[in-house]
């Protein structure tokens, strides 16, 4: 099969300004209780996009762990390429994509760093293995191989035990949203697309052409 004739017709679902919230918040969570409940793979899993202090472009899956109305929370090495490119530019854009769904949820906003004490908290609750991992990965940088990798998380091992404290390059981000779109899919691509965009405080509703 030729790629360009790869494609789906979708027809599960629509969506009308009337079928959601008045906060976008509030429909994030509809949709991601939609999600967890369908047990779709990694519901939590979403794409995060980042630009340097050039503009370039970069984009990685990451995994959501927690959302209010402050924004959506993630956590990672700050001195990664997606940190850097937020010390550069604290813009970003983050896509939930189920195609079990047939549903996606754009969101963009300025990005700020989580407190101490939640990056502290997160931490704590992760599998140990996992804590000593963030000490062990220069993350984004060269590695001359595997080993290098393996002996560096045995070093940190030995060195911190099954206790070790959170490295301070280490910890969360929030995106603080200023836009969200909902996506539906539709059959013949007429898709639905209701957007919020913040202005003055106040959210507005809009649906977007497919």
């Amino acid at each position: 099969m030729k790629l360009a004739d790869l494609r789906t017709d979708y027809k599960m679902a629509s969506l009308d300004e009337s079928d959601v919230a008045a906060s976008p918040f509030t429909q994030f969570n509809v949709w991601f209780s939609d999600a967890t409940k369908a047990e779709v793979p990694e519901p939590n899993a979403m794409t995060l996009a980042t630009c340097d202090a050039n503009g370039r472009p970069s984009a990685r899956v990451v995994l959501i762990k927690d959302f209010d109305e402050r924004g959506m929370v993630f956590f990672t090495n700050y001195q990664s390429r997606k940190g850097q490119d937020l010390a550069a530019n604290n813009r970003a854009a983050l896509l939930f994509f189920w195609p079990e769904l047939e549903r996606q949820i754009r969101i963009e906003g300025r990005v700020e760093t989580v407190s101490a004490a939640d990056s502290d908290a997160y931490y704590q609750s992760r599998p140990a293995l996992s804590r000593i991992g963030a000490w062990a990965s220069p993350q984004s940088q060269v590695l001359p191989s595997r080993n290098a990798l393996e002996a560096r998380f045995a070093a940190f091992s030995a060195e911190h035990g099954e206790n070790p404290p959170r490295p301070a390059h280490w910890g969360g981000y929030r995106v603080v949203p200023s836009f969200f779109e909902f996506w539906q899919g539709r059959r013949s691509r007429l898709h639905d697309r209701i957007c919020y965009r913040l202005a003055e405080s106040k959210w507005k509703l809009e649906r977007l052409a497919p």
